[in-house]
């Protein structure tokens, strides 16, 4: 592997010309064709194998049409106080917002609440839902507009005026800010490790042009693959942290190598002929955690993840061939000013820093260091214990936005249960079949059951479902044109994300045996509200296997690289403490509120239930980017004939700082996304952001090295039977070692300096 690598750096630097001209023509090719591409599809969230998924399908054949994904919005009026919309100056005012709502040539209906029985009981508050003929995402400029006009007149005649429905989405996802804060922290972070603008500059340059070329694909193959419009975010946030860390620790390991005395393209050689093993297998852990969300079994999940992983290919890519061609470039400019200016480079990776002295720290006390990471993380995992999974909806949208505020309305006028109904699909076609075989028979119980027939049978399901205790109102049910499949919904008395509306949809479902016995009908139960149940448990249950298969996978990976049977398992061990604390945290900020004032969380409640899958995936394949390029080093230093002790000291000189400056800018990137008002992106960004924090900070950087010193030697034990199973591959660089030094010096025979330098002259352009 290394030496394969190390032919590969020194020809993307020999041939820097070809091997940028081909990332620009790439670029250039994909970043064509995703402007001439279809766009990217709206596509509905959807989970095979569930009870609401079930419904919505059978829905789609019984009602053919009917399921069109039309955006809608729910326009709630509320009286001023003491007054009724009822009253003839409010109800006119109402009747003249619902003709403008429905004057719009994207409008399919506009119904009013007066005809449509939408007023409360008290008459305070009347809902008019707005139903399009396109999708949100296809809505015109023109049509928000005329809603907002809408809205506006009728907020003129007193009366208090909110909306929400999908036609008030602003489209979702970061619109860009987060990126930029984390590109420009990151900057920062780059600029202190290196103390040289160009190689601060160079990886987030190379990081860029790889998140460009991943980004344009995705949009190019979106029509094909059936991609949605929100798969690409996951890519652009991973394929931007680990461009940026793969970048750094290339020009980390070139920068050590200049400083031995290597000539330009010798030490890009090494460089990526080591670090970039490092990069790869990382690389590598990152896409079998991405990989392994297909185990979810929810489609969209799965296509973000291999999207996500292709940007991580391309990213190891980019680090092994675009950044040692700019090293071509600009042999010297990566350098610190100190070195250029005086032309002697110092060698710092002999120097003792911060991380030497970290690890001697930790050498020293690694019972107690190991004691106190353990327990501080443990610590923060206890809130996990109460973990509840669900989808936030308008609820966990901040007051200030209007579909918060109609939210409140309607829960205040209608009931906490009205803005959750369930809808329930009743399948009559058995009550003919019934009819027909206890005609055919005379019996009495064929009689019975067919006498009920599709309309009886639908007319009892709705009498036992409306009895059940926790439900408020049933709607009149709703038949398909050929008579043998009705929909009506049922409004709890609780609010969508509270424990017993989940109860209360075991209880309907338990109650369907019966009503089939009695009626040769059966129904299933979904809805906005119960897909949202049926995904947490589905996600619930899929996390143990996800867990399983990725970290399995993993642990054969690291038991490859590092030839050790302990490393792993502590790898692991140490990322599942690391993922359990930031979910902690997530738990004690989100859903109990402790500091979710300083977060901007306005209204806590269940975590979203993509959340530990996220969590897991994302960090596991990060953590590992850790485990690799710290532990590597202690590795190479190992084989290369120092003591364990002086070997964690050694890995610790070398990678400590760019591991730190790493995870800064993974923190940065992450935390970027805890500024959008989006709930959802909000914990999303919070929760990555904190499970970096730990894991970088206090297991790598403390529990490894003290149970790497605890053990010893046995640290590095493999029993030999398993040694002599797997593969050997040279990530430590111990084949590149044996070389002659033919690439010390710079003389023109040996590394011929590119055109337009001598010796430690910056090529200027």
């Amino acid at each position: 592997m290394a030496t394969f690598l190390y032919q590969v750096g020194r020809l993307a630097f020999r041939r820097r010309w070809y091997v940028a001209l081909v990332w620009a023509a790439v670029l250039a090719a994909v970043g064509l064709a995703a402007l001439k591409a279809p766009g990217a599809s709206d596509e509905e969230f959807s989970m095979p194998g569930i009870e609401s998924q079930k419904a919505f399908d059978l829905m789609e054949q019984r009602f053919p049409g009917a399921s069109a994904d039309g955006a809608t919005a729910r326009v709630v009026f509320v009286a001023p106080s003491g007054e009724k919309v009822t009253a003839t100056e409010n109800r006119q005012a109402v009747e003249k917002a619902v003709a403008d709502l429905g004057d719009g040539a994207q409008v399919a209906s506009a119904a009013d609440p007066f005809r449509a029985k939408a007023v409360s009981k008290d008459g305070t508050t009347a809902y008019a839902t707005v139903t399009y003929k396109v999708a949100a995402n296809d809505l015109t400029g023109a049509s928000k507009d005329q809603l907002e006009r809408a809205i506006h007149t009728a907020q003129g005649s007193g009366l208090t005026v909110e909306a929400g429905g999908s036609a008030m989405d602003g489209g979702g996802g970061p619109g860009g800010a987060a990126e930029v804060i984390g590109v420009a922290i990151a900057a920062v972070v780059l600029l202190v490790t290196f103390g040289s603008l160009a190689a601060a500059g160079l990886p987030l340059l190379t990081a860029l042009i790889g998140v460009g070329v991943s980004m344009a694909t995705i949009l190019t193959l979106s029509a094909a693959l059936g991609l949605s419009t929100t798969t690409g975010t996951l890519a652009m946030m991973l394929g931007l942290a680990v461009g940026i860390d793969y970048a750094l620790f290339v020009v980390s390991r070139y920068r050590e190598e200049r400083g031995k005395g290597r000539a330009p393209q010798e030490a890009a050689a090494l460089a990526v002929g080591t670090a970039g093993s490092a990069v790869v297998f990382a690389g590598l852990t990152v896409v079998i955690a991405l990989a392994g969300l297909a185990v979810v079994g929810i489609p969209m999940l799965t296509k973000m993840g291999l999207a996500a992983a292709g940007a991580v290919v391309v990213a190891v890519l980019v680090a092994l061939t675009l950044v040692p061609a700019f090293l071509g470039f600009w042999p010297n400019a990566v350098l610190r000013r100190r070195a250029r200016r005086s032309g002697r480079i110092e060698d710092e990776g002999t120097r003792d820093n911060g991380g030497s002295r970290w690890a001697r720290f930790v050498l020293r006390r690694p019972l107690p260091v190991l004691l106190l990471g353990v327990v501080g993380l443990g610590a923060l995992a206890v809130p996990m214990t109460d973990l509840q999974l669900g989808m936030p909806g308008d609820e966990a949208k901040p007051t200030s936005t209007t579909e918060r505020r109609a939210y409140d309305a309607l829960a205040k006028g209608f009931g906490p249960g009205f803005n959750g109904p369930l809808t329930v699909v009743v399948d009559a076609k058995g009550t003919a079949k019934g009819d027909a075989k206890g005609t055919a028979r005379g019996d009495a119980k064929g009689d019975a059951k067919g006498d009920t027939g599709p309309k009886g049978a639908v007319d009892t399901v709705v009498k036992e479902i409306g009895g059940t205790e926790g439900v408020v109102s049933v709607s009149p049910a709703r038949f398909n044109e050929a008579g043998d499949t009705a929909v009506f919904q049922v409004v709890p008395s609780t609010a969508p994300t509270d424990g017993r509306t989940k109860d209360l949809v075991t209880t309907i479902r338990g109650e369907r045996p019966g009503v089939e016995a009695e009626t040769g009908a059966t129904f299933e139960v979904t809805g906005t509200t119960a897909l949202n149940i049926d995904v947490s448990d589905k996600v619930q249950a899929a996390l143990i296997p996800y867990l399983v298969v990725v970290v399995g996978l993993a642990i054969v990976l690291l038991l490859v690289v590092f030839r050790s049977l302990f490393v792993p398992l502590k790898a692991a061990l140490g990322f599942l403490l690391s993922v359990l604390a930031s979910l902690g945290v997530v738990v004690l900020v989100f859903q109990q509120g402790h500091g979710a004032e300083l977060l901007g969380v306005e209204q806590t409640g269940p975590i979203m239930s993509l959340m530990p899958i996220f969590l897991v995936g994302i960090i596991f394949g990060l953590a590992m980017d850790y485990e690799v390029f710290l532990v590597s080093r202690m590795r190479e230093a190992y084989v290369h004939g120092e003591r364990p002790g002086q070997a964690i000291t050694s890995g610790f000189r070398h990678s400590a700082r760019v591991v730190v400056a790493a995870a800064l800018i993974m923190i940065a990137v992450f935390a970027g996304f805890v500024g959008e008002s989006d709930s959802m992106v909000k914990m999303i960004g919070f929760g990555l952001a904190s499970a970096v924090l730990f894991d970088a900070f206090v297991v790598r950087m403390a529990i490894v090295p003290a149970v790497l010193a605890l053990l010893g030697d046995r640290a590095w034990w493999l029993p030999k039977w398993l040694d002599r199973l797997l593969p050997k591959v040279d990530v430590e660089g111990e084949a590149l070692g044996r070389r002659p030094e033919s690439g010390l010096g710079s003389g023109p025979e040996s590394d011929p300096e590119p055109a337009g330098t001598t010796g430690l002259e910056v090529a200027r352009t």
